[in-house]
């Protein structure tokens, strides 16, 4: 059961992270407008199985108005809410909580920063660890992410059939093109099961300025401007849709099966493998495979 909602409040980035889900970058558009975003949450108050409406981007506090609205809405109508951001605006403890604390005052009380060396290289305090001090200091929870960049597994450390390298980045998204270069990759017929996304039983969706409701990044259930979000998350049969069907039945594999889509023989992972059979589907399936930007698409 779905019970909460991300919100992709921009596209629009500080950085071109080469992990990026999403390949935002400062040239990226498409921003939630507030007759949106306040319509959104009318509509998520309607629906009771929901009780969490974070926001998220790209990077919120560029739309820092907006983001601040925002909280105080989803606090208002009685949501739990939380912020992820890369944190380019700590600079400083003391000002890091100017931009945190009139979020607080309107409900924020968990924040989670990036912290890596995607984000911010490998300094010794960087703007993450900062961000994190600073919401410590005012009470707020304070959850970190921080994802590893990829690395080899000695072959004989790990089980058969897992993945041969560690790290936290999935590869899709700009991974493709930027993190797959001497990693060790596994034939495509055995890579049968999306490990990642529950797709039958979504606990959370995200949902993108242009009215994409993703179960995974790129991989759209419908769109909340053409019918309502209620009906988008009630008539979504997993089953019958033409990418989650066959992901469910025996992963990238079957998808590849199912379409006759020519690919390489060997990937990195199954999220490798999906991620460039949904870049050759796009065109065949635009409105389930969106917003083409997600797979490096113009």
């Amino acid at each position: 059961m779905i019970t909460g909602l991300h919100v992709l409040l921009t596209y629009t980035c500080t950085y071109n992270c080469d992990h990026c889900f999403l390949f935002c970058s400062p040239e990226r558009t498409g921003v939630f407008t507030l007759a949106q975003m306040t319509g959104l949450i009318e509509e998520a108050t309607k629906m009771k199985n929901i009780h969490s409406i974070s926001f998220e981007g790209g990077e919120p506090f560029l739309y820092y108005g907006l983001l601040h609205e925002g909280i105080r809405q989803v606090t208002q109508a009685g949501f739990d809410t939380a912020i992820e951001t890369n944190c380019y605006w700590a600079t400083g403890v003391e000002d890091a909580k100017l931009w945190l604390r009139p979020l607080q005052e309107v409900g924020l009380k968990k924040i989670e920063p990036g912290d890596d060396h995607f984000h911010h290289g490998d300094t010794k305090k960087s703007p993450g660890q900062i961000a994190a001090q600073a919401a410590n200091e005012l009470g707020m929870t304070v959850n970190t992410i921080c994802i590893e960049k990829p690395s080899i597994i000695h072959p004989d450390d790990h089980p058969r059939g897992e993945p041969v390298y560690a790290g936290g980045p999935k590869i899709r998204g700009r991974a493709v093109e930027t993190l797959v270069k001497d990693l060790p990759t596994r034939p495509w017929e055995e890579l049968t099961e999306c490990k990642i996304e529950d797709l039958k039983n979504p606990g959370r969706v995200h949902i993108d300025p242009f009215g994409n409701v993703h179960v995974c990044q790129g991989l759209s259930m419908g769109n909340y401007l053409e019918i309502s979000l209620a009906e988008v998350l009630n008539t979504y049969d997993p089953d019958s849709h033409p990418v989650c069907g066959p992901l469910l039945k025996g992963g990238p594999a079957a998808l590849a099966k199912k379409y006759n889509v020519p690919h390489a023989e060997r990937y990195v992972d199954e999220c490798h493998f999906c991620s460039d059979l949904c870049k050759s589907l796009v065109e065949i399936f635009p409105q389930y495979l969106t917003p083409r930007r997600v797979y490096g698409l113009e």
